[in-house]
């Protein structure tokens, strides 16, 4: 007969006390892709079928590259929480768990450091 309560049965196995700012984080970097997505898009359709010279023009502009900066980085950081959960849900061992989750976070980073890199270049030429 266990006198333990069930309490203290599951004391350290549950919440680590960070799921809650995982989820508003998740869901305010989604809010900020909404405006910063679709101004993408605009600008790619804009510049669909422009020359090289324009492209790098418009992306130059100080407003653009801002905004440009800023969607870089609400994506990039939305794409490793979201695939840092999947990993978490779905992945049951634990080796491949962390390996995965390390990758997902080189990955990301990869990806977000890339494409700043070459937004940069373009504004201070190079």
């Amino acid at each position: 007969m266990n006198m333990r309560t069930p309490g203290s049965r599951v004391a350290g196995l549950g919440s680590a006390k960070d799921g809650t700012g995982h989820f508003w984080q998740q869901r305010v970097t989604a809010i900020a892709n909404v405006p910063l997505v679709i101004l993408f898009l605009i600008l790619v359709i804009t510049l669909a079928g422009a020359s090289h010279n324009e492209v790098v023009a418009v992306l130059g502009s100080p407003f653009v590259a801002v905004l440009m900066l800023l969607g870089i980085a609400s994506v990039t950081y939305h794409m490793w929480l979201g695939m840092q959960i999947v990993i978490e849900d779905y992945i049951h061992g634990e080796a491949m768990k962390y390996l995965l989750l390390i990758s997902n976070g080189f990955f990301c980073s990869l990806v977000g450091l890339s494409a700043v890199f070459a937004l940069l270049k373009i504004n201070f030429g190079g």
